[in-house]
Order: structure tokens, then sequence, then C-alpha cells
């Protein structure tokens, strides 16, 4: 690393400075510092709304061997604030792969660093939990790094669903990539067709959702009508939806007082399954309240248990917030899932309004797929709701 245009910095709020190897493009970035530990998957961390305001360690020690496949994205861009790996591949060996990590990340002005101790970033994040960060590719010293760490304001409070979510609603089924079937993993086998299963209409908050629980939904047999986080009760009531999905999202569920006031009247009134910041928002509308996890839980190898069934599923998930048990439990809510790491919760359902909601991902991509059932539970739901069941 002779050449001082390839070094870049990693600075954390409580001092600590890792120098290494440049990628990507050659900004200054602040954020959160957060790590996750998937082995495979990079490309749809990257694009995972739900990453936004946050700089992401990842700790499988080669990233970027397969390249960028646009098809895998989650998202329209790279949503991460910065990335940070152990040895970033510059060959990529993939027949489905259009470009290089660097590239891409380059084109999309996100700032990346490799060659670090990212096992050493990722103990001190969990001793320490989350800390505010700055990376940088520019020639900036390790002090004013530093600095610039201490200084970004955090993401506690803060409402970054209003940054990623769709402007305008739109008609998902429409869409070409909502075609594409889903694959079981390692094999050549497709998912049994889904034709002939009526067909319901769901409103899907987009929180930040990912692309994949939009196939997902409409793979199990829903027209998918996407609609913005701020949309209203009546908004909703005037699509006159069979159903209403909320999605992933990044940031504190906390301060989304609009959304909590529109899915407060919307559970009383339709079936309702949420999925990570879904899981909180509905904790809120029910009356409870979320608090910031240590240092969260990224990754796809995270173990749930159903307290209802005794199954134990390996779940996908992004998120640094949980929903507080016994707010929800005083609340007419029943946890239904926890998470066997530490205890949180990862489930939950009404006693008597037809809503439930997980905090992990089951529309995982690329995978686990343990959960992908809670699609057909939620079809389900609201076929019974309709009296269809």
């Amino acid at each position: 690393m002779t050449d001082a245009l390839q070094l870049g910095v990693l600075a954390l709020e409580d001092g600590s400075v890792f120098r290494g190897r440049a990628f990507g493009a050659t900004t200054t970035a602040v954020g959160e510092a957060v790590f996750n530990t998937s082995m495979t998957g990079y490309q749809e961390t990257i694009t995972d709304p739900s990453y936004y305001g946050q700089i992401v360690t990842m700790t499988a020690p080669q990233i970027g061997n397969y390249g960028i496949s646009l098809d895998d994205n989650e998202s329209d861009r790279p949503q991460v604030f910065g990335f940070v790996v152990r040895e970033m591949s510059r060959v990529a060996s993939n027949w489905r792969s259009s470009e290089t990590l660097d590239g891409w990340l380059k084109a999309h002005g996100v700032p990346g660093l490799s060659g670090v101790d990212t096992r050493a970033i990722t103990k001190r994040l969990r001793v320490h939990g989350a800390l505010k960060a700055c990376l940088s590719t520019e020639d900036i010293s390790d002090e004013e790094a530093v600095k610039r760490a201490r200084e970004w304001v955090g993401i506690v409070g803060a409402d970054y669903v209003r940054e990623v979510t769709t402007k305008e609603a739109f008609d998902w089924n429409g869409r070409q990539m909502d075609a594409r079937p889903f694959t079981v993993p390692g094999t050549q086998l497709v998912a049994p067709s889904m034709e002939g299963r009526k067909r319901y209409k769901v409103v899907a908050f987009d929180l930040g959702a990912k692309y994949n629980i939009f196939r997902k939904l409409a793979y199990h047999g829903f027209d998918v009508t996407v609609v913005p986080a701020t949309t209203s009760f009546e908004e909703v009531r005037d699509l006159a939806p069979d159903g209403v999905f909320l999605s992933n999202g990044p940031g504190d569920p906390a301060p989304l007082d609009y959304v909590h006031q529109a899915v407060a009247k919307i559970i009383q009134e339709y079936p309702t399954f949420g999925i990570c910041m879904g899981n909180q928002i509905l904790t809120h509308a029910l009356g409870g309240k979320t608090y910031k996890l240590k240092f969260g839980h990224r990754g796809a190898n995270q173990p749930v248990k159903n307290l209802e069934t005794g199954k134990v599923s390996i779940t996908s998930q992004n998120h640094g917030f949980a929903a507080s048990p016994q707010d929800v439990e005083q609340r007419g809510a029943v946890v239904t899932e926890i998470n066997l790491n530490d205890g949180t919760v990862e489930g939950l359902r009404h006693k008597d309004l037809p809503c439930f909601s997980v905090q992990y991902h089951p529309e995982a991509s690329p995978g686990p797929h343990d959960s992908d059932p809670l699609f057909d539970e939620f079809h389900t739901l609201v076929a019974k709701t309709k009296g269809d069941a």
C-alpha cells in the first residue's frame, strides 16, 4: 500500500482508528458502524434500505468474488453509507456478474475499505455496542476522522423512512421482475405453482422495503399496491384492500408517529402482516414501545424459536431496535417468537385483531427460506377474514 491515493480510514467515536486500502468512491461518509455475519448476499445487504445510515462491516473474510448482478438488487441503488471488508476481491468470477463490487460502489458514490482487521472491529462493536463512525477514502487525518464520527447526530430519533420510501403509490404486479420464480437454493427445483389460488389485493407500506418482499407477496397470491410510508388510513381505505402489509425499513421506529397513527386504525379494519420495521410499527400502533439493541441483529444465521409450536428457524435479520414485550402483552398481543441468542421479541400476534408480525425477514434473499410459509399464513388470514376459508 505505497500509493497514498489508495489508502482509507475507518474511525469510531471511541477513538479507534483502522487504516486500510480504499475502494469504491473517493469520498467521506459518517454513519452508524454495524457488522453483518452473512457468508453470502453482500449485494442484497448493500441494497437493503434497512441499512440506510449505516457503515457495514462484513465478517466473512472475502467479499466481491462473485461480482454484481443487477437482478439481485433489493432496491434501485446501494443504501449503505460505507462498506468495510477484510479482503475485497479484485476479480469477479460469475456468469451472472455484470461488474465488480469496486466499480459498482464507485459509480454510486459509496466508499469502501479493505485490508483491515474486521474481527477486531466486530469484537469492539459487540463489546461497546454500535458506534458512530466515519469512513473516508480521502486524504484526512486520524484525528479529523474521529472528530467527524463524534459529531454525527446518530440514529436514535432519526426518521430515515422518509428518505427511502417510494414517493408515490404504484402497482408492483405490473413490473417485469415480479415474474421471477422462487427457486430452492442449491437445486434446480422451482417452488410449486400458485396458479388457481384466489388472489387478494394487498396494500404494502414501503417503509424501506426490499424488492423480494413484493415478489413473494405476488407469488403467494396477492396483487400488490405499494404505497408511501406517509399514506393515511383514509387513503388506504380508498384503495379498498383485502389486507395490509408493513415492510422493513431503516432507523428508529419511535419517531414515526404518522405511521403509528395510520396503522392503529388499519388493524381495526384489515388483516395486517408486518416484518422487521413492520413488527416495531405494529408495537407502537398497539400502544407499546421499542428500545435500541446494543449491537442489533444483522446476518442470515439468527435462530428464532416459535413459542406456540416449539419450532426453531434460522432467519435473516437486519435491525437495531426491538419491541418491549411487557408493553405489547398489556395491550392484547401475544409474543409468539423469541431470539434464541438474547431472548428478544421476534414475533407478535394480537389476541382479537387479525394482525401479526415478525422481526426477521421471511422473504430473505439469498436465504435462508425457513420462514417462507409466513406468506401462506397471511394469505390464509386474509381468506378467513373475507369468509373464503
